[in-house]
């Protein structure tokens, strides 16, 4: 009883308490129920937007749909070029199981050393790495079947090249993004690329999708692009030309296939060559497309143009006779001569034994200016109307300029300089009569105009005469094909080193047409560099002319206009250069 009185006679609880506290209790309650209630309006309504950008900033991911690349078609259908699925390998570093025994044998699968493989994994602090991009399909297969925490996939394509080597000049190749780098790759990047799809996703932390938000944008496939190049006909002219390049021991070599009536690149090749899907070791040396980028002094297959020229402008006949003795013609104060002394000759003579005194005389009867003309107007000094990276233009200098010694040099083919390409261009003038067709790298399906160059009678003259130079008494009967007619010109020609020429080093070409009378393709070869003792264009370019021919010709269902049996090929006359 004496507690109880203690405790209620305490001067604490006999103390009245004010009423303003317990409403000030009361109202700091409701306050912050109300603040809670007013932050929650907020949140749910009032800045729902806001907050939900938020949670898909930290949470929402926009996924790439990619599209698929457009193939690349020879002129038959034959695929260049073509994209496959390739799973690309990622990692969230933080989740990654550190068994060293599947990790061991996750490096082996991707190609890569364990060291490399942890060094990516060093960072913990990442949410995403790529491990390997574009694997193939049953590497992936075999990672996943390793369950390592951590480890997962994203779907990519990369680009399958089934003609390799053989046609990597022409179709290019494109980096591990699916982007065109060189070639018709790079110059059709657009066309091929097509446009890439999305798609908005919600991830948990170990990446994987939790829903879709959003409209889904479906991926657009890059188009199809069809080349002109016949795929038959690359892989032979490749072929032989990478024989020859070896067998004659050459730095290089190029060649060109032009269809004479539409203009259509049948086959461009160049050795040495690359793989376009193994490029971990490429050079320069590989990657330049010569028959393009590379321009040179073309020697004595620039001679049937200016003999053109001549004829076409009534100067001279194909019986014009020409005074080439005693072999040596003496222009102020430099000489140039013919390798063998041959008298008198006519203009047709001129040509097949491709006398250079007999070409210089004819060239110095020509005005500088109709001279240039000629050679502006068959596509010398100018870059071929082709859409391909790194064309070049070669070098054709001002007539005004042209001293007579320059006007005779570079009527066989000394101070001018061109591209295979350009060359090849030049000689379908012949094949069609006297008129130029534009270039085509695309599969032409329409008929073709050419513009005029020379009158039609000039250009069988002319056929008649590189018809001669393939046979008995001309620089090139190597060049002969069996069952085909042919005609063509050599050229020889020193390589220029600093201000000179080397007095070693040669560029062998051979150009020409097939059949003869009635010419289906034009075909430029050049050998550069030949050292295994031959290296005049009838001994190392024309053999590559005559195989290549055959073969473009069997192709392409031309029959033969000669009996097929083997031709005798004499001693070739020696060119002079």
């Amino acid at each position: 009883m004496s507690r109880s009185i203690a405790y209620t006679s305490s001067p604490l609880l006999a103390t009245p308490t004010p009423v303003w506290r317990s409403k000030f209790i009361v109202a700091a309650m409701a306050l912050a129920f109300a603040a809670l209630v007013g932050r929650a309006v907020y949140i749910q309504v009032l800045g729902n937007d806001f907050f939900q950008k938020q949670g898909e900033v930290r949470y929402g991911r926009t996924l790439t749909l990619p599209a698929s690349r457009g193939r690349i078609l020879d002129r038959n259908g034959v695929v260049l070029a073509t994209s496959i699925p390739a799973p690309s390998v990622w990692a969230i570093p933080e989740d990654v199981d550190r068994n060293p025994q599947n990790l061991k044998k996750l490096a082996r699968l991707m190609g890569m050393s364990l060291a490399d493989l942890y060094k990516k994994l060093e960072d913990e602090d990442k949410t995403f790495v790529w491990l390997k991009r574009q694997v193939d399909e049953p590497v992936w297969r075999e990672i996943e079947a390793l369950k390592i925490k951590g480890i997962y996939q994203r779907k990519e394509y990369k680009r399958h090249y089934p003609e390799g080597e053989t046609a990597a000049h022409v179709v290019g190749f494109t980096n591990v993004e699916d982007r065109g780098q060189e070639g018709m790759e790079l110059t059709f990047e657009k066309q091929l690329r097509g446009r890439d799809g999305s798609r908005r996703v919600i991830k948990d932390r170990m990446g994987r999708v939790v829903e879709d938000v959003g409209e889904q944008v479906a991926p657009l496939d890059g188009r199809d692009l069809q080349l002109s190049l016949d795929s038959k006909v690359q892989f032979f002219a490749y072929q032989i030309l990478k024989e020859a390049v070896l067998a004659h021991k050459a730095k290089a070599g190029s060649i060109v296939v032009l269809d004479v009536q539409s203009g259509e690149v049948l086959a461009l090749a160049n050795y040495p060559s690359f793989t376009p899907g193994k490029r971990h070791s490429l050079s320069g040396e590989q990657l330049r497309n010569r028959a393009l980028t590379d321009s040179f002094e073309p020697g004595s297959t620039m001679k049937p143009f200016v003999i053109s020229l001549a004829l076409d402008s009534g100067r001279v006949t194909p019986d014009t006779q020409v005074q080439t003795a005693p072999g040596r013609l003496t222009i102020g104060s430099a000489t140039i001569s013919d390798s063998h002394v041959h008298g008198l000759l006519s203009v047709t003579e001129v040509i097949q034994k491709s006398s250079n005194i007999g070409t210089a005389k004819i060239a110095l009867q020509l005005p500088a200016r109709e001279m240039w003309e000629m050679y502006s107007n068959v596509g010398f000094g100018q870059k071929p109307q082709l859409p391909f990276p790194g064309a070049v233009s070669g070098r054709l200098r001002p007539y005004k300029s042209w001293r007579p010694i320059e006007q005779a040099t570079m009527s066989y083919g000394y101070g001018v300089s061109v591209s295979l390409m350009q060359l090849a261009h030049a000689y379908t003038v012949f094949g069609r009569d006297g008129d130029l067709v534009p270039l085509s790298l695309l599969k032409v399906t329409q008929p073709v105009t050419g513009t005029p160059v020379i009158k039609p009678q000039v250009a069988r003259d002319m056929r008649h005469m590189l018809h001669l130079v393939t046979g008995p008494g001309g620089t090139a009967p190597k060049a002969q094909t069996m069952g085909y007619s042919v005609g063509g010109k050599t050229g020889t020609a020193h390589k220029q080193e600093g201000r000179g020429y080397a007095g070693k080093k040669y560029r062998g070409v051979f150009a020409g047409l097939a059949p003869i009378d009635a010419p289906r393709i034009a075909v430029a070869v050049m050998i550069d560099e030949p050292s295994n003792g031959q290296y005049f264009g009838g001994d190392v370019a024309a053999p590559v002319f005559s195989k290549t021919v055959q073969q473009t010709l069997r192709v392409l269902g031309v029959a033969p206009d000669m009996s097929v049996k083997p031709q005798v090929v004499t001693e070739a006359v020696e060119e002079s250069f």
